[in-house]
């Protein structure tokens, strides 16, 4: 996942599914974040993450 940090991790397997994940990306996007949920199979998560503008895979948690 390089060139994107991650603001939340949710899991995949909550009776919600990726709803509580769309609703914080939602939430940041309001306050101006280009915030996206992807899924990382290996640890069968959503990530809510941020595209860095420079390029240096940077991944936070």
């Amino acid at each position: 996942m390089n060139g994107r940090t991650v603001l939340e991790r949710f899991p995949a397997g909550g009776p919600r599914g990726s709803w509580p994940a769309e609703e914080f990306a939602h939430a940041r996007r309001l306050e101006g974040l280009p915030a996206e949920v992807v899924m990382d199979l290996a640890t069968d998560t959503f990530l809510v993450v941020v595209r860095s503008g420079d390029g240096g895979g940077d991944v936070s948690a």
